[in-house]
């Protein structure tokens, strides 16, 4: 069973910069350990941009998409 965990990084003012290190620490700990997955709902050539932004901006998709080369 894979566990989900949402990754969220403050932003703005007054950043707690020591705890986004300790969570990137934690993120490297698990891709080390093969346990950090990243779903991937398609993957597009860079020249198909347009189709990959057309596909996020219907908000159905379940994971990342990803422009290869």
């Amino acid at each position: 069973m894979t566990e989900a965990y949402p990754v969220i990084f403050p932003s703005g003012q007054g950043r707690d910069l020591a705890g986004i290190v300790e969570v990137l620490a934690e993120l490297a700990d698990l891709i080390d350990a093969g346990r950090l997955e990243i779903p991937i709902a398609a993957t597009y050539p860079l020249a198909e941009v347009q189709a990959a932004y057309k596909e996020l901006e219907q908000r159905h998709t379940r994971g990342k998409i990803v422009l290869l080369p």
